[in-house]
């Protein structure tokens, strides 16, 4: 039978440490912050502390623990590694070390990463609203971990790290596969203009309005577009009362959807079958394909290329955000290109088994990316595991 671990607060191996450096002694820092979930350090970049209202900087010395104050308890907590040497933090980030014959600081990275441990850490967090629930030095150092040896601490390191390696290599080849496939579909799109003639969206897309007339004891359901071709959303359903005076207008399967406050940063979209009986609200334009004419797919893929949205700019004038608006008269007088109905059908039909494979690969990349947080689990629950219950990992 497994031996528990023991169970240490974190302050009999951890020390808090001053590397304060006094602002009126530095004029240029590499600033860093830590982000949350235990996703680590991120550079934030130079800053010139002239000026600003801190009266010290915390300098980073590799192997160094830090924590967010204000946002440890959502595990804004992170190992200082090489990269961080000398760049600094604002004094609401405190600096720890470790005692290292006893705790090993990746241990204790990859232990923090858990989720009941940011719970643990919020239930010693103090004040009320997530701004104000700021985690002390002492209470963070009140911690309690299992600690085993610094051996078995190591080798826990050295299975999760190969593991963590395995899925960044996996990732790194999911990345150049989905810019292949980008790279095949752009050519094979530029290969279905040659057969295309060149008509404004007028006569191949027009607009259509479906006006709803409100009720308002019914409840309606919203659509939404996201920006940069990621498709639709569902938003909240709303009754008549909340929509009030708002205009709305029914959307259908195969619509062609821009948004036309944003639809110069991507946002367009095709309407799915599960978007059936939704509705938009004016400021979303309904172009229906002429069918046996052009595709919704085909139409949107081409508005999303860098040819695409350069007209869709264009047709936008104004500032940015909500002063860019597509305009209607504009849009219409687009042109697009329309290849026989044949081929735009071969390229969409290539882009939609693409686009399922490419689904597949983040679906299972999502399952393989939970071994971490499962290994970390069970190999952290308190306990050595015996050689026929360690995980193991393939070479």
């Amino acid at each position: 039978m497994s031996k528990p671990w023991p169970r240490v607060q974190l302050g009999e191996v951890l020390l808090s440490v001053d590397r304060a450096v006094p602002t009126n002694q530095l004029t240029e820092i590499d600033l860093a912050g830590v982000y949350s979930f235990g996703n680590g350090l991120f550079k934030r970049g130079k800053l010139a502390v002239a000026g600003t209202s801190y009266k010290k900087y915390n300098q980073l010395v590799t192997g160094d623990f830090v924590i967010s104050q204000p946002k440890a308890w959502e595990g804004a907590v992170a190992l200082v590694t090489p990269e961080f040497e000398g760049w600094f933090l604002s004094p609401v980030f405190p600096v720890f070390s470790a005692n290292t014959e006893n705790l090993s600081p990746h241990y204790l990275s990859w232990y923090c990463r858990q989720p009941k441990v940011w719970d643990q850490i919020q239930a010693k967090s103090k004040g009320m609203g997530a701004r104000r629930e700021t985690v002390s030095v002492d209470q963070f150092l009140s911690l309690e971990i299992p600690l085993p040896s610094i051996d078995q601490q190591r080798r826990i390191v050295a299975r999760i790290d190969a593991i963590q390696q395995h899925l960044q290599q996996a990732d790194t080849l999911r990345s150049s596969i989905d810019y292949d496939i980008a790279s095949l579909l752009a050519v094979r799109f530029q290969e279905t203009q040659q057969h295309a003639e060149w008509l404004p969206m007028q006569d191949v897309a027009p607009i259509v309005r479906r006006d709803v007339t409100l009720d308002p004891q019914s409840n309606y359901a919203e659509l939404g577009i996201r920006s940069f071709g990621k498709g639709t959303f569902h938003k909240p359903t709303l009754s008549g009362i909340e929509l009030g005076s708002k205009r709305v207008y029914r959307i259908e399967p195969g619509d062609l959807l821009f948004s036309n406050v944003f639809a110069w940063e991507g946002a367009i979209a095709v309407a799915k079958p599960d978007d059936t009986g939704r509705v938009g609200s004016h400021r979303f334009i309904s172009c229906v394909p002429h069918s046996g004419l052009v595709t919704a797919e085909y139409l949107r893929y081409y508005f999303l290329t860098d040819e695409g949205m350069s007209k869709i700019r264009d047709a936008s004038p104004g500032g940015a955000g909500r002063n860019r608006t597509l305009g209607l008269a504009k849009l219409l007088a687009l042109t697009v290109p329309i290849p026989p109905i044949q081929i735009q059908q071969q390229f969409v039909a290539l882009q939609a088994e693409l686009s399922r494979l490419a689904q597949v690969r983040t679906d299972e990349a999502a399952q393989v990316a939970a071994v971490v947080p499962a290994l970390i689990a069970r190999t952290m629950q308190g306990n050595a595991p015996s050689p026929a219950t360690q995980p193991r990992i393939e070479e």
